[in-house]
């Protein structure tokens, strides 16, 4: 059976285009807020990511660290995570939905508790930043039982025999991290050079759907256009940070943004 994510990224392909990816913090700058935001920004794209805060996060830069502090003030904890994401996927704004995060905050949690919620309340997908490959395989196991693609992180120092490996290992989709920074950063490598390295993971599994992430904005999604996903994240917690500082409604301007960025999606099919 086909997974929604799957699905997504074949919609995409049959419009001629990349899937777009959202990155929103779970409780920025409430509960109630971050559930608007996730439920007007769906209408526009094909995959939400959602983070569950954490207080020291290691790969994100000042937009999405901002966004996390602002969840963790906001008093949301794992619990309201999954409330957030149950009532996300019982509306009508329903889509694929995947988790980011750190493996610490699962471990607290209980790892096998954390799973049987993500599958209990619409969890599709999961990324685990602070856990690699080959530490990750025995929990990616566990995920794939439950129907939770576990998506595996590449990055432009990945050596080509890691890669075999990492691909073989994964499941319906993987993501390959675009520069050697923390997210929100500006691009530090030119477009041709991250479509050479994901080229070449295409090379070893053409049908492996690959998302690339970091430095994305409108302004660099036409010079990827050939890749399989684009995620946008750091762009729309500055855009939330942005809204808050002149009091005005952060859903509204989150989701104007993303027409545009839709737009330009369609614009280079």
């Amino acid at each position: 059976m086909i997974s929604p994510i799957s699905k997504a990224f074949n919609l995409a392909k049959k419009q001629n285009r990349p899937a777009l990816l959202t990155y929103t913090v779970a409780g920025d700058n409430t509960k109630k807020k971050s559930l608007e935001i996730l439920k007007s920004i769906s209408k526009h794209v094909d995959i939400c990511e959602l983070g569950f805060a954490h207080n020291t996060p290691i790969a994100d830069g000042g937009q999405i660290q901002n966004s996390a502090y602002r969840a963790i003030k906001s008093g949301t904890k794992l619990k309201d995570v999954f409330k957030i994401v149950k009532n996300f996927k019982n509306s009508k704004f329903s889509k694929p939905i995947i988790l980011m995060g750190y493996f610490n905050m699962i471990l607290q949690y209980g790892k096998n508790k954390f799973l049987a919620d993500c599958k209990k309340n619409g969890v599709n997908g999961l990324i685990v930043v602070d856990l690699p490959w080959p530490e990750n395989k025995n929990f990616a196991k566990e995920c794939k039982k439950k129907s939770i693609c576990f998506i595996q992180l590449l990055s432009p120092t990945t050596s080509n025999k890691r890669l075999k490996l990492i691909i073989k290992d994964s499941h319906e989709m993987v993501y390959y991290i675009s520069m050697l920074s923390t997210t929100g950063g500006k691009l530090k490598v030119s477009p041709a050079k991250i479509l050479s390295n994901y080229e070449k993971i295409k090379k070893i599994k053409p049908n492996k759907n690959c998302v690339i992430g970091f430095g994305i904005t409108e302004k660099t999604i036409s010079s990827l256009k050939s890749a399989d996903g684009l995620v946008v994240g750091s762009a729309i917690c500055k855009e939330i940070t942005k809204s808050l500082k002149k009091r005005q409604n952060p859903v509204t301007n989150v989701n104007k943004m993303l027409i545009k960025m839709k737009d330009k999606i369609l614009l280079i099919g």
